[in-house]
């Protein structure tokens, strides 16, 4: 159902607009404000006032508006927008996007939402004023309010790895991080492990859920009963690796091994198993997920689930252009094949050697 299918009764006034494509001047007449005030909204500008600002928001959303395509040039820009910043994960995804905004000769804007699901209006006030040629927004997703903002200004979106269901419509580059969930707890199974413990991200997270999903989905194939104690969730980080792998290495009949919601978690429980003396892979093997450069580089190198990443963030880039040329894409979802990299730090298990 479009907008202005449902009766506002506060629109029965002279000058609301009536139909499905109303057009700015109906907008500024309907908000009782000049065209040349909406025009300010519609570019982001800051020089109007908050209320009134609201009252014309408001309207572009209800009746639909969106800027004819290719009536303002987009600046050669790619706001790239951030749930965190802080490692070398981000890295990966700057790499692939600038990899494709070098070859299209646009620049990069990096943003975080500092753990937001979604980016504040403070940076939908600056994209709107900077009208970049596109948004790519990783491991976040936009409010329904946002999403029309940057639609009615024509402002194309993709999500990279979304939080959460972005919906139907809304262009999404993940990863297949059920099957990643899979291949890593099928290697352990392999290798004679029983007892295998998992490290989650944030359990909101699709991501992180489906991981799990993968992991419960091989322990039910290969015969082998879940423990609800042998299943942690908590934040992508070092340290929520090592708190949780503390826990879990505690147990009186601890996990021989353990597979980390990401490499980073990994890393946590490296130092959780040097503190009480275990070692990886004798005592507890260690899968890890992403494949980030530091996973061939610790002591011993870690088995891990490559995402890939850069070309995650390459297909993102290539979407939202695509989008802002007014190229429709085949499909709106894609996700790219994960896949198991062996190295040390996963063996069988003592017993089983």
């Amino acid at each position: 159902m479009s907008a202005t299918s449902v009766h506002h009764p506060q629109d029965d006034q002279p000058g609301a607009p009536t139909g499905g494509t109303a057009t700015l001047a109906e907008i500024a007449r309907a908000a009782g404000v000049s065209a040349p005030t909406v025009s300010k909204v519609l570019n982001g500008r800051g020089d109007v006032a908050p209320a009134t600002r609201s009252r014309v928001e408001e309207l572009l959303r209800r009746h639909g508006y969106q800027r004819r395509r290719g009536s303002v040039q987009p600046a050669p820009l790619i706001d790239l927008v951030f749930h965190e910043l802080e490692s070398s994960w981000a890295m990966e995804v700057i790499r692939g996007v600038e990899n494709v905004a070098r070859q299209e000769s646009l620049n990069v804007v990096l943003s975080e939402s500092a753990g937001r699901l979604s980016p504040g209006q403070t940076w939908v006030d600056g994209v709107l004023a900077r009208r970049p040629t596109g948004v790519i927004l990783v491991l976040s997703g936009l409010a329904p309010a946002q999403r029309a903002q940057l639609t009615s200004r024509d402002i194309p979106f993709v999500v990279m790895d979304p939080a959460g269901d972005p919906g139907d419509d809304v262009p999404a580059i993940g990863a297949t991080n059920w099957q990643g969930g899979l291949a890593a707890t099928r290697h352990l199974i392999e290798l004679g492990h029983r007892r295998i413990g998992v490290i989650g991200g944030p359990g909101g997270m699709m991501c992180s859920r489906a991981r799990i999903d993968g992991y419960r989905a091989a322990l039910e194939t290969a015969g082998i009963a879940f423990d609800p104690r042998l299943v942690r969730n908590g934040n992508f980080h070092h340290v929520a690796g090592y708190t949780e792998a503390l826990e879990m290495l505690r147990l009186p009949d601890r996990p021989t091994a353990v597979f980390t919601g990401n490499d980073l978690q990994a890393l946590g429980l490296y130092e959780a198993a040097r503190e009480l003396g275990l070692a990886i892979p004798g005592d507890v093997s260690v899968v890890g997920f992403d494949d980030l450069p530091l996973a061939r580089w610790i002591s011993p190198p870690l088995t891990t689930v490559r995402q890939p990443l850069t070309e995650m963030a390459e297909a993102a880039a290539r979407l939202v252009i695509d989008l802002s040329r007014g190229n429709e894409p085949s499909t709106l979802r894609v996700d790219l094949a994960t896949r198991l990299i062996e190295r040390a730090s996963s063996a069988p298990p003592r017993e089983a050697a």
